[in-house]
């Protein structure tokens, strides 16, 4: 049984272990995080017996795994992690180069809390890890934020602006789209990333919001990401804004340090994407 959290110093540095069958890709991603989050301790491990026994061992902070191990799906691992500890909130992300049609299909199961595509690179990786074990307090960028409740959305853009991101917000999908096309007008996106609860009291939902972003003015993920709040937990529905061109969703209720992590991950990745792009 993995020792409880609570005998653990939260201050101490964070443990990280990562779990893939190629001990090639292992090597990879530990020299990057290792480099990238010195404060870390990084340990790999190349299947999911000895990921157990690591488990039993001690408090991991954050766990990497492979759909694919030489001796278990990972999933099972991830449940495992979850069994053997409920009192304890691990964060579990599958690390994979084809997570994407599971994803779309919304078959990574609820014990897996996010995941990572390899295709991205093992530098963003890094930092996709470094939001969940040392979040940011100094993030840069504008969000718009889609929210027809007030008391909801003074919450969530307090907790954006407290670490450091300029929020905009408005209460329809009507008001966002006039938003974007005044700034269109003036050579602007606008934005530098979207936020939008699929569900709004308007004509028009989130999920309206996602196809005029991405048909309508022709804004790709990187140019201008789009992250969905959902409380339906429908797996088609879900696949279905992914599939619309959704960078991600955070399920409802929202869970602050999850929406944070994924909202600066996603910032990160889309000025990576324009800086590559304007250097070319």
């Amino acid at each position: 049984m993995m020792a409880s959290i609570g005998s653990r110093d939260l201050s101490a540095a964070p443990r990280v272990l990562v779990v893939d069958g190629s001990r090639v890709v292992r090597q990879l991603i530990l020299r990057v995080l290792k480099a990238e989050l010195p404060q870390a301790e990084v340990i790999g491990c190349g299947n999911g017996a000895e990921a157990r026994q690591l488990l039993d061992e001690g408090v991991f902070d954050f766990i990497t795994v492979a759909l694919r191990l030489p001796d278990m799906d990972g999933l099972e691992l991830a449940r495992h992690v979850r069994e053997s500890a409920p009192q304890v909130y691990v964060p579990v992300v599958v690390v994979s180069g084809d997570v994407d049609d599971r994803l779309h299909r919304r078959t990574l199961g609820e014990h897996v809390t996010d995941y990572f595509d390899k295709s991205l690179g093992f530098q963003a990786l890094a930092e996709f890890i470094r939001g969940y074990v040392r979040p940011e307090s100094d993030a840069e960028g504008t969000v718009l934020y889609v929210e027809d409740s007030r008391v909801v959305a003074l919450a969530t853009r307090r907790m954006l602006e407290k670490i450091g991101l300029t929020v905009r917000h408005v209460i329809s999908v009507e008001d966002a789209l006039a938003l974007l096309e005044t700034e269109r007008a003036q050579g602007r996106v606008g934005a530098d990333l979207v936020l939008t609860d699929v569900s709004l009291k308007g004509e028009l939902t989130g999920g309206d919001l996602l196809e005029r972003i991405r048909g309508g003015f022709g804004y790709g993920k990187g140019r201008l990401p789009v992250l969905v709040m959902t409380g339906d937990e429908n797996p088609a529905n879900q696949a279905a804004l992914l599939k619309a061109g959704a960078n991600d969703l955070v399920e409802k209720p929202v869970e602050e340090r999850l929406l944070v992590t994924k909202l600066l991950f996603q910032l990160r990745v889309a000025r990576h994407l324009r800086e590559r792009e304007t250097a070319a």
